[in-house]
Formats: C-alpha cells, structure tokens, sequence
C-alpha cells in the first residue's frame, strides 16, 4: 500500500518516467484533447464579484492561484471570468491535467501545444538540452511571438502532477512568465513550492476556498426556481447553506435531485451527494486515512494534538488534521486559532452517520485532554458525548463563571435536551452551570426555571453564585437598575469566588455604562480587567476589552474604541493552541460596529463576513448585532428589500434558537421602523413604535445595543417630522433631554442636535440651523462619526445641500459630500468675500417670500431704515444690483 508521502523525493517510482519517454510514443492528437478550453453550464449561476475578483488577479508576468477543495466551481469560475475578456482561442489556452502527466517529457508537451510550438520541444530535447532548457526555451520563443496582446494559461487539475521531477518546472514556469504570459494554476493543494519571493514582487495571487463559497443570497438566487415551484421552502434553503457552507458542488446535485422530484432526504442522505463525497473528496485515501478523517469529525475541532492524544482509542493515526488540510479536503484552519481545524459541516455529519468503536473512549479522553487545559465547556461537553455522569458531575463543580462566560457553550446549549434528567437532580451545581449556559444563549426563562427548583439549601450554599447569575439574566433582559442592584448583592455577599467576582463586574460595567455613568463603568471594567489577568483565561481578557470598548463607544471614542479592539484582537491571536473564544467574536463585532459609524463600510462587510459566520457557529447572540449592522448597512445604501430580507433572517434565527423575545423584538421591531420610514410607509412605522412602546416605557436598555432607547425616541422625532408635527417633535426632543440629563451617549447626542437642526430650519430659517449643523459636523469630525448622518440623510438633505459650502475643508467634509451627493463645485456660499449675517439672512429670506419693505420691517421688528440698510448691504456681498438677481444668486449659493 502506498504510504501518505508518496510523490515525495524519497520514492522512485517516478524512476521511469523522469528517465524520458521516445518521443514516437506520445500521441499528439490524444494529447490536443485535452488542450482546448471547456464550456460553461447553461445553468451556471452568476457571479460577477467572484469573476471581478479573478480578473483583477490576470496581469502580465502574473501567476494565479486559484485553491479550493474538489467541488468549490474552481474550473468554472475561471471559466466565467476569463471567457468574456478573452474570447479568442489565441488570447485564453487551457491544458486539463491528469495523473498520466507526471512524466516531465509529457508535462511539457502539453506545455508547447498550448503554446503552439511543438518543434521547439522536440529540438531542444533532440539537442540534448535538459527539462529546465527546454522549458526556458519555450517561454524565450513565446516571448518573442508576441504581437502585443496578453496570453492567459490555465493549468487545470494542478494537484495531479505529483513528480518531484516535475514541481521544478512548475516552479520555473512561475518564476520565468514572459511579460506577455499570465498563468492560472487550478489545484486541490497548495503549490509544492515557495512563493514568497513572487508575492513580494507582486507577481503572485492566492484565490482561496472563501472566494468561491456560495454566500446565503447567492444560495437563495440558486435556489430561486425551486422556492417559486414551491419544491423547496426558505427554511430549507437557509438550512442547506448553513450545513454546506456554500459548497457549490453538493448544492448542485442535491438541486438535481430535487428538480427530478425524487425522493426528498436530507442533502447527507442524497445518493448523488454521499458519491461524491465518497468518490471524489475521499476518493484518493487509503482506509486508514479515512478512519482518521472520521475521527476528527467526531470532533467539534480539532488540532494535531488533540487527535495524537486519542491514539489509544484509534486503530492507527494515518493523518493528522493539518496533512488533511494539505491534501486539500473541506478542512479549514479556524482564523486566528492557530493549529485547530473544522470540518465542512457536510462532510462532518455524513462521516458521522456511522460510528466507529471507541466512540465513548474517545469522547472521555477528549474530555480530560480539555480539562487539564482549563477548557471547561469542551470538558464538560466530550464528558456528555462519552455518557460519564460522574465525570459531568465532577467537571461542573470544579468549573467557573468566567470559563462559561468566555468560552463557547453552544455545544452544550445543543446537548441540553440528551442531559439525563437524574444528572440535573443529583447535582444543583450542574443545574447553576446549565441555567448559565441558557442565560448565555438568551433563553432567560429557561435559565430561571432551573434556578426556580433548587431546595432552600442548594440555595443558600451557592447564594453568591445565584445573585451573580441573576444579576446576568437582568442585564440581558435591559433591567438596567435591577441588574446593578443585584451585581452588588452577589459581591457584597462575601463568598464569591475570584471567577464569579470576574463575571459579575463585567455585568456591572455594562449596567453602568447603560446607565451613562461612565466613570463608574471605567473602574468596573478595570476590576474585571485585573480579575481576568489573575484568572489567566484568554477568553475571559477578551471580554473585559469588549466591555472596555464598549464604554469607549458610548463616550464617542471611536478612534480609541478601535485601538483597544484591534489590540484585543492582536492579543487573542498570540495564543496558538486553542479552540474558539466568544470574546474574540465579540471584539470583531465592535470592531465592525465602529467601522460602520466611520462609514468604512467595505471594510466593515469583510469582516463582518468572518465574524458573523462565526457567532452564528457558535450560537453567539452576538449574530443579532452582526444582522443589524446588515439592515443599517443596506438601509444606508437604498438597499430596502434586501434589508427587510435580513429582518427576517435575523427573526427565524432567533426563534430557531428559543432566544426570549424580549431580547430581540424591540432590536427587529425598530430596525422595521427605519426601514418603513424609509419607505415613507409612516403607519406601518408608527404602529412599530406602539409596540416598542412597553419596551420604552420600562427603560429596557439592550445589553448590545445600549444606545436604542434614545435612538427610538429620535425615532418618534423622524416619524412627527414627517407627519408634519413639528411641535409635538420638538417636545419629544425635550423631553429625551430631561429624561437622559447628562448621560446621553454621545451618538445618541448628535442624532437629537441634527434633528433640533432640521427643525431649527423649519421654525426659524437657515442660518440658526447652519450653525447648530456646521456644530456637530466639527464634533463628529474628530471620530469621523458618520453614521447619524447616513440614518438621517433624507431629513439632512435640504439643510446639507444649504449649508455644505460653509463648512469647513476635511476628510470628513468630503465624506458628507458622497453621502449626500452633493459636489464641491456646487456648494459656493465659501466664495463669498463676507459672509450675510443673521438678521440679513432673515430679511433675505423674506424677501424671498416676496414681502416688501415696510411688511418686512413690520415682521422683524425694525425700522424702514434699517431694512434698506440691510438689502444694500445684501445686495453688495452677493454682487447684484436687484430684488431678483439677489434671490437668484443666493438659490445658487444655498443661502436659500
């Protein structure tokens, strides 16, 4: 049998071919078949930023790597993107490798058919010039045929060639592209050689698996015949993404099947799928090899330590995870973790259909591998998987708070309802751990229900614990004071353990913080910052920034919000061996969020992609910030039907997830609110504010979004605006201010002054609003603070277009510009050698309304005199000689 490394340097069995082949033996015309370039599927799904991503790879002296796991459109979508922009045979060649190609004679033969100069090859090899002259002979002729245009060569099924006489040619070929040449290597793997030096000199590019994956709109839009048939409904749909990732292959043949209208199974079960799975992507592994993949399916992550460790329950290890990897099968190391892999979640639950023996030792020896590493949620986990009570037992009362709080406890949210009921019974250590773990994952009444059956003694033991715990559901809940009150109760009590001290300070920094009181917050978040550190938890650290940041933000401190987030992150990826942290989630979250508010909203969409895949993983709540800042972000971009798609997205997923809906209706509710305002459909907008009203009334503060109240009654504003109502929005702003006093977060801050500027506008004219606007541009400028601007653009627009010239030159002057499309060129009140005061802007403006002299005097309260003296003056500033030509140049200037 051959061993794993075969095609390595130590084996001869490439002996023969290297040696050469008599060049009468290869068959020209067989081989021209398979130098020509193939045809698209008629029903191939567009995708024009994967084909925008591919062609901005293709320039001269340029070597593309296009690496993905078999089944990922990898030919196709090269296909697409190249098949257009080079349309000539001449312009785009394409060679399909096969295993019979690891001859370096054959390899270059397909080599000179593709470019078109087979009696190059046969000289330079008849002349007793080696593979290497050869093939630089080859590239010299092709160089010099050049009639300007650019050739592109497709190098298909890279992974086949596997000679080691071969990978030097390969190598040569990169490094030697003529500038007339760009090649394209399609392959499983990566490349058998070093790249670095071409990337350093930008000659290179890696196109990898996370380019070609569908995303969940592409996988709707793949979908769309079979949801308007009714053959599939959106659930389903949304459920195949979630399982296949986007893994385009396995979501084409099961679309097959479904087309056929055979019998309906679950995409693992598919006969066409389970072939392709076992054919194609575990096709090339020896049975040893396959026992080894399935083994690390069993795993929720895996690393090669992990796997080396359960040896002892495993027949052999024949590959560990990161050769699993480098043979290029739906493995992916986790961002940012180091050494731990995952499984395609496809593959995973097909190789997990049939379990292998040892299953409940391996799961005892994951388990202890974990705890002697402080990971109690995989401890406590692999202990359920394996069925040992005790081992469960002893685990929950050996684990913390803060290990909960900072790990994942998805997996143990999913076992909960295999949990014996007699192992909750025997232990009421258990039932505190598992009411957290309910907690964490926003299901408060079943969280309250377990803490509800424990006897009078159970409660007075952990009474500490209890208060910690409650105090957590109360914040989660948006019980602002409640929650600190019981903060304080669980650690004035005396008997809290350092971990449970870690947790419940973290609650309080985020009350206080809710509450405005940031100082207060600050010292909080310090004594959990130092707790952290002490308690040694990564996770844990990770947290006590997030709630850091989260100060930092309510303050307006973006810039510093970011630093302290990207320094968290920087941190967090320091720590190799390790599986995943919610708080690293949550620091990418924040990130995201900042970078939103600056309107970097690329940017913000990259990471937003990793980070929301993640939270949605690991069951993170935090997957709600993620799909609001999808809403916001299309809300902003005119994007309205896509946003409310993402409302009900965000909808099933918690209900899917038994998430209490006092957490995330009034996030969904608002967010349709905006939407609805939006449209301009102000009943439907108003009827969600009267059912956020409960929610207002109470002074629910969402723990991830602490600036919602305010915003809902900026809101209220927005929608009496829009009614024509200017005096009952002038009292709601009012009364925002009474009810918040000093402690308006300052994002909040500059909705209500953008809004007292608008109706400024209204009630008194322009220039009082210009002042209060030109105000909060010059605040908002120092964070770069953008998104106020963006939710309130079409209650701006007016005012902006009016007062954009007077505003001072900056970045962030420019950014409003975009925003609000308004060009530099247009806005010309700057060009004015003296600026029109505000009386004579108030009898501009009624000159405007055509009133005369005398009614103006009457109206402003001043003599004829005066107001002649101020229509001369008008005149002179804006370089006219008439009533007429003064309204006319002030409209083009914005003064009116």
């Amino acid at each position: 049998m051959k061993p794993f490394s075969d095609g390595k340097a130590a084996n001869d069995e490439f002996q023969s071919a290297n040696n050469g082949l008599q060049r009468g033996e290869l068959v020209r015309d067989l081989l021209r078949q398979r130098v020509r370039v193939p045809s698209i599927p008629s029903d191939m799904l567009a995708r024009p930023v994967v084909d925008e991503w591919i062609s901005q790879a293709i320039s001269p002296s340029h070597a593309v790597l296009v690496e993905a796991p078999s089944g990922y459109g990898k030919s196709h979508s090269v296909l697409s993107a190249l098949g257009n922009r080079y349309a000539s045979d001449n312009e785009l060649r394409w060679v399909s490798l096969t295993p019979q190609d690891n001859a370096p004679t054959r390899f270059l033969t397909l080599l000179s058919m593709a470019f078109e100069m087979p009696e190059a090859l046969e000289s330079a090899l008849q002349g007793g010039a080696g593979f290497s002259d050869a093939l630089a002979m080859m590239l010299v002729a092709h160089a010099r045929q050049s009639d300007g245009a650019m050739q592109v060569l497709v190098l298909d099924n890279l992974h086949s060639l596997s000679n080691p006489a071969v990978t030097p040619l390969l190598q040569q070929l990169a490094k030697d592209l003529p500038a007339n040449l760009c090649v394209v290597l399609i392959s499983r793997r990566g490349l058998p050689f070093e790249t670095h030096a071409l990337e350093l000199e930008n000659r290179f590019t890696r196109l990898g698996p996370s380019v070609f994956e569908f995303s969940r709109p592409e996988t709707f839009d793949f979908f769309n015949q079979e949801l308007a048939a009714n053959k599939l409904t959106s659930v389903a749909v949304d459920n195949l993404y979630d399982l296949t990732e986007g893994w385009a292959t396995p979501l084409a043949l099961y679309r097959r099947e479904v087309q056929r209208e055979l019998e309906r199974k679950p995409i693992q079960e598919s006969p066409s799928v389970e072939r392709f799975l076992k054919d194609s992507v575990l096709g090339g592994l020896t049975p040893g090899q396959v026992r080894s993949v399935r083994a690390i399916a069993e795993l929720e992550l895996c690393s090669d330590e992990l796997l080396l460790a359960l040896q002892s329950a495993l027949p052999e290890v024949a590959l560990l995870p990161s050769q699993v990897f480098e043979q290029g099968l739906p493995i992916r190391p986790m961002p940012g973790r180091g050494r731990w892999y995952r499984l395609n979640p496809l593959m995973q639950e097909w190789l997990r259909t049939s379990p292998m023996t040892g299953y409940e030792a391996r799961m005892t020896i994951a388990s202890r591998w974990f705890g002697e590493r402080q990971q109690f949620p995989e401890a406590l986990r692999y202990a359920l998987l394996a069925g040992n009570g005790d081992e469960v037992i002893r685990i929950a009362s050996e684990g913390s708070e803060a290990l909960l709080l900072g790990q994942d406890t998805a997996s143990l949210l999913r076992l909960r309802k295999s949990l014996p009921v007699t192992l909750l019974e025997r232990s009421a250590r258990l039932r505190i751990v598992y009411s957290w773990v309910h907690a964490i994952g926003g299901q408060f009444k079943q969280a309250r229900a377990l803490l509800d059956d424990l006897s009078e003694d159970d409660r007075e033991e952990h009474k500490a614990r209890i208060a910690a715990l409650q105090a957590f559901i109360l914040r989660g809940e948006g019980k602002v004071q409640p929650a600190l009150e019981m903060a304080d109760r669980a650690l004035n009590d005396g008997d809290l353990s350092p971990q449970g001290q870690l947790v419940t300070q973290i609650v309080r920094s985020s009350a206080l913080c809710a509450a405005g009181q940031f100082t207060e917050a600050r010292e909080a978040n310090r004594a959990a910052a130092r707790l952290a550190r002490e308690a040694g938890d990564s996770g844990s650290e990770a947290l006590a920034v997030y709630s850091h940041a989260r100060i930092e933000l309510g303050k307006g401190a973006l810039r510093h919000a970011k630093q302290l987030l990207r320094t968290g992150l920087d941190t967090a990826m320091q720590e190799l061996a390790r599986p995943a942290r919610i708080g690293e989630t949550r620091l990418q979250l924040n990130l995201v969020l900042v970078l939103w508010h600056q309107g970097r909203i690329a940017e913000a969409d990259r990471l937003l992609v990793l980070c929301g895949r993640h939270a949605e993983q690991t069951r993170d709540l935090g997957l709600l910030l993620a799909m609001a800042i999808r809403v916001l972000i299309c809300r902003g971009e005119n994007r309205l039907e896509d946003a409310f798609v993402w409302i009900g997205r965000a909808e099933r997923t918690m209900h899917a997830w038994q998430v209490d809906e006092s957490l995330f209706v009034p996030v969904l509710e608002a967010l349709k609110a905006t939407c609805w305002l939006a449209q301009n459909q102000i009943e439907s907008a108003v009827q969600a504010l009267q059912k956020l009203q409960p929610y207002r009334d109470s002074g629910c503060v969402p723990e991830l979004f602490p600036m919602m109240p305010g915003l809902l009654d900026c809101l209220q504003v927005r929608v009496d605006l829009t009614r024509g109502d200017g005096i009952r929005a002038r009292e709601t702003l009012h009364g925002i201010r009474e009810r918040y006093g000093k402690a308006i977060p300052w994002g909040v801050e500059l909705h209500i002054r953008l809004l007292e500027a608008v109706l400024l506008n209204e009630e008194k004219g322009l220039n009082p609003a210009r002042k209060v606007l030109t105000a909060v541009v010059e605040e908002a400028a120092t964070e770069h603070f953008i998104s106020p601007f963006t939710e309130l653009r079409a209650e701006l627009q007016e005012l902006m277009e009016k007062s954009y010239g007077q505003l001072e030159d900056s970045k962030f002057k420019d950014a409003l510009g975009n925003l609000f499309g308004i060009k530099a060129t247009t806005a010309g009140a700057e060009t004015l050698a003296e600026p029109i005061s505000d009386r004579e802007q108030a009898v501009l403006e009624l000159i405007a309304k055509g009133l005369s002299n005398q009614e103006i005097g009457d109206k402003l309260h001043i003599s004829l005199h005066t107001v002649k003296t101020h229509a001369r003056r008008i005149n002179a500033k804006l370089e006219v000689k008439s009533r007429t030509q003064a309204i006319v140049r002030a409209r083009e200037l914005g003064l009116l």
